[in-house]
């Protein structure tokens, strides 16, 4: 026993070793398959690589404790096994300080946008770089003073600085989920929250005793393995607890894994609890659609709104159409639902507004600056203004090429013989749908795909970009 206490290789090493690379591997699994199921778009935003950075924060923590308290067992030394290397600063700056430091950032971001109701002054990636300095600074420090032994253990005034550190930002988390707890999150983020807290706190706790009876007591073997099993255990209980969520991303956390659930929150209004009713038109229009309306009444129209947007598409320039559901969407919650109206308010911004979104909407840089720097997140007039830009070049270009392409006339013929099909049937009480069409499928133009080629529309990508 007292080999393997200092060289490492005991049985309950290897059985926390297993616990660590089971929640590695959890870990990996909740970053990654909502994406490889539900197919969902990757941000190119901070509520992409803040979750990213937790995750390999995550595996460093991990890592690092397995080689600087030797829980696997090597024959020689090497240099990549030194403990300033793991123990100071994968474990410090790149481990834990790191996963604490992107947690705060995203909850600097929730009391933003949730309490002043406005986007964060200062960019995540830079508050990132700046609450992490003192973590880079203490690493620095102990790298300078030599302080570790060849167990990787500090001395008593080292072992104080490194836990006061990892408690400091403990408080942090506490002192911002405080000012968090008036606001009436959707997806439980704040209950979460304080789960991840406790957590942490039981985890430091577990910490300091380990490293306290280290250093006093390096002479009893088992009291040292037990320590840093319970080290590496604690660890990963504290990895799996703040992944149990991912609180940038909400719509994310919550699509189900199980297949009959997948269609359940397939966009954020679904999410919020919008439905379409009162958006579009129920009823379906018999008569010929008239190309001198108003496309905005047009749009209400469920069928030439499909049509419209299946067209949109295929010219490459659907964003404009999506965007426009999406604000139809948000102007649906009442104004004294603000709570409702900032979560569909930052999902727009992130999806079609802030530089690099996914479907970024081609609208003037006044009106997109006007957007991103407002102080009332739910106001009603938020995307008032960069609705309106993108009508007027929706009537200018799309609308005026879906007037003569195959969209219309399909959906024209379609239309027409609805007409036909309801005459008939109020005139000898018969029903005749659905019809059964003459015209064979090889021969009907309306069955083929139509590539922007031949759909009649121009490629606008000159005009709208």
């Amino acid at each position: 026993m007292a080999t393997c206490a200092s060289k490492g290789g005991c049985p309950s090493d290897y059985v926390a070793f297993s616990a660590a690379l089971v929640s590695m591997i959890l870990l990996l699994l909740k970053a990654t398959l909502p994406y490889m199921i539900h197919k969902i778009p990757r941000s190119k935003g901070s509520s992409f690589w803040l979750v990213a950075i937790q995750v390999i924060a995550s595996l460093n923590l991990l890592l690092s404790i397995v080689m600087a308290l030797n829980f696997l067992k090597f024959r020689k030394r090497h240099w990549w096994r030194s403990c300033y290397l793991w123990a100071v600063w994968i474990e410090g700056p790149l481990g834990f300080g790191l996963l604490l430091s992107c947690r705060i950032t995203q909850i600097f971001q929730l009391y933003y946008i949730f309490v002043k109701r406005r986007l964060p002054p200062i960019r995540s990636y830079i508050f990132l770089l700046l609450i992490l300095l003192p973590w880079i600074a203490v690493a620095a420090f102990i790298q300078l003073r030599k302080p570790l032994n060849d167990q990787c253990h500090l001395g008593t005034l080292c072992i104080i600085l490194v836990m006061g550190l990892h408690a400091l930002y403990v408080v942090a988390l506490i002192a911002f989920a405080g000012a968090l707890h008036h606001v009436e999150f959707r997806f439980h983020e704040l209950k979460d929250l304080w789960r991840g807290i406790l957590v942490s706190s039981a985890s430091i706790g577990v910490w300091v005793a380990a490293y306290v009876v280290n250093e006093v007591r390096e002479d009893i073997s088992w009291l040292e393995i037990a320590s840093r099993f319970l080290l590496l255990v604690m660890t990963s209980v504290l990895v799996l607890a703040f992944f149990s969520f991912s609180i940038s991303q909400p719509l994310v956390s919550l699509m189900s894994l199980k297949k009959k659930d997948q269609k359940e929150y397939k966009t954020m209004s679904q999410a919020l609890g919008i439905h379409d009713s009162g958006i579009l038109l129920q009823r379906e229009s018999t008569s010929i659609l008239d190309p001198n309306e108003p496309l905005e009444k047009l749009l209400l129209n469920r069928r030439f709104h499909q049509s419209f947007m299946e067209f949109a598409d295929s010219c490459l320039a659907g964003e404009s159409v999506y965007f426009y559901d999406e604000v139809q969407h948000f102007d649906k919650i009442p104004i004294q639902d603000s709570v409702r109206r900032i979560y569909m308010a930052r999902h727009i911004i992130e999806k079609y507004i802030a530089a690099g979104a996914p479907m970024e909407v081609n609208i003037s840089h006044r009106i997109r600056q006007e957007i991103l720097s407002t102080n009332d997140l739910s106001h009603t007039d938020l995307f008032k203004n960069a609705l309106g830009e993108l009508m007027q070049l929706m009537k200018l270009n799309l609308a005026k090429d879906y007037w003569s392409s195959m969209y219309f006339m399909k959906l024209e013929e379609d239309i027409r013989m609805r007409a036909v099909d309801l005459e008939m049937e109020h005139v000898s009480g018969w029903n005749f749908s659905p019809r059964l069409s003459s015209v064979h499928c090889s021969d009907d133009p309306f069955q083929h795909e139509h590539s922007p080629r031949n759909s009649g529309c121009h490629n606008h990508d000159s005009e709208l970009r």
